[in-house]
Order: C-alpha cells, then structure tokens, then sequence
C-alpha cells in the first residue's frame, strides 16, 4: 500500500519527488485511520453513506453505550488493520479521547485522536 505523506496539519507534502510517498509501513495505516476518524458521515460528497455518525450516535447524550462499537467497527474496517491489541476511550466535559494499540500488516501503530 503506498500512500502521499502528510504532515501534523494533514497537508500533502510535495516537492521531494518519491520522499513525499511512504508504502508498506504502520504509518501508511496510521494515516489511513486518521483520516477515516476524522470523516463525519455525510461530509465525503462521493460516498455521503461512508464516515463515522459522530453527531448521531458517537457525541452527544446517551450514546456511551455505542460509541465505542462505531468507532472500532471503523478502525476495524480500515486497509491493513488486523485487529485491535488494545483501546481505550474517554469521555470528559463533552470531549472523546480515544486511544488504541492496533497491528497492521505491516507492524504496530497507535492512534490517540480527540474529537469535540
């Protein structure tokens, strides 16, 4: 799988010809986790089915009970994820922190994302 790096703001990086592309590394799936957490259902205008309900069943009241099974379905469902070794989230003052350990065919990667 090979893949164009971005950098910590999510922009494409450019300008290094084949340095500006990783493949077949953990951080290849990293960045694909990244951007599918980050990916609210309904804002992609090709697929508007494909993202994570975060306004109806993740953030807001009385979704604790779901949450967790949305997001790691979506981790789980991701290219090159082979299972979850360890997760973990938290819910404090209307802020999820989700944390997770996750193999991948190409080794181990972490995830530590927060979304408001």
């Amino acid at each position: 799988m090979k893949i164009r790096i971005v950098d910590k703001n999510g922009d494409m990086q450019f300008g290094q010809s084949l340095n500006n592309f990783l493949s077949d590394h953990p951080r290849v799936v990293s960045q694909l986790l990244d951007s599918r957490l980050k990916l609210w259902t309904g804002e992609w205008f090709f697929d508007t089915s494909d993202g994570i309900p975060w306004a109806t069943n993740v953030l807001g009241e009385h979704t604790a009970n779901i949450y967790d099974a949305v997001i790691r379905e979506r981790i789980l469902d991701t290219q090159g994820v082979s299972h979850i070794e360890n997760y973990q989230s938290r819910l404090n003052n209307r802020k999820l922190n989700v944390n997770a350990i996750v193999q991948t065919t190409y080794g181990k990667t972490s995830i530590d994302y927060g979304e408001t």
